[in-house]
C-alpha cells in the first residue's frame, strides 16, 4: 500500500494562508463580535460550550461528506499528489482535512487574536466564502434579520 503524501497539501494551505485576503464581514465580526465566555456570563449560562457549537460541528461533517464514496477514498489521489482536487469526482465542497488543515493556518494568521470556538467559526465562514460556497453578501443579510428578530423580542 502507497504511503499517502500529506505534506505538500499542507505546505501549500501554509503558504496560500499568507496570502489570503481578509473578508471585510468577518473583520468586522473579529473586531466587534462578542465571544461566547462573556456573553454566557452576561446571562448567566454555565454550558462552556455555546448552542452553536454543535451546529457548526454537524455542518462541518456534512461539508466533508462525499456523495457514495468515502472522504478518504474520495481524497486519497489528492493526498498522494497524483491529482488535482477540481479532477476528483464526487469530491466533498470543503473535506475534512483541507478544512482543518485551512483552521489551522488561518487561526494562526488572520484570526489569531480571536478566542477558540469563535475562531473555529470564523475559519469555516472564511473558507466557505473564498471557495464561493457562500456569498458574503448573503451572510451579512441574514445575519442583519436574525439580529433584528432577537432585537424585537
Amino acid at each position: 500500500m502507497a504511503e499517502l503524501n500529506t505534506a505538500a497539501p499542507v505546505d501549500d494551505l501554509v503558504a496560500e494562508a499568507a496570502n489570503w485576503t481578509p473578508v471585510s464581514l468577518l473583520e468586522q465580526i473579529k473586531e466587534n463580535g462578542r465571544v461566547w465566555t462573556d456573553m454566557a456570563a452576561d446571562y448567566g449560562v454555565t454550558n462552556p460550550d455555546p448552542p452553536w457549537k454543535t451546529s457548526l460541528d454537524g455542518m462541518c461533517e456534512v461539508l466533508a461528506a462525499g456523495t457514495c464514496s468515502s472522504m478518504a477514498a474520495v481524497e486519497k489521489g489528492w493526498l498522494a499528489g497524483d491529482t488535482e482536487r477540481s479532477n476528483l469526482e464526487g469530491a466533498p465542497p470543503l473535506p475534512l482535512l483541507e478544512r482543518r488543515w485551512e483552521e489551522d493556518a488561518l487561526s494562526e494568521t488572520l484570526y489569531q487574536d480571536v478566542p477558540y470556538p469563535e475562531r473555529q467559526l470564523l475559519a469555516l465562514v472564511h473558507s466557505l466564502i473564498k471557495r464561493g460556497l457562500v456569498k458574503e453578501e448573503d451572510l451579512a443579510a441574514r445575519m442583519k434579520q436574525v439580529h433584528e428578530r432577537l432585537a424585537a423580542d
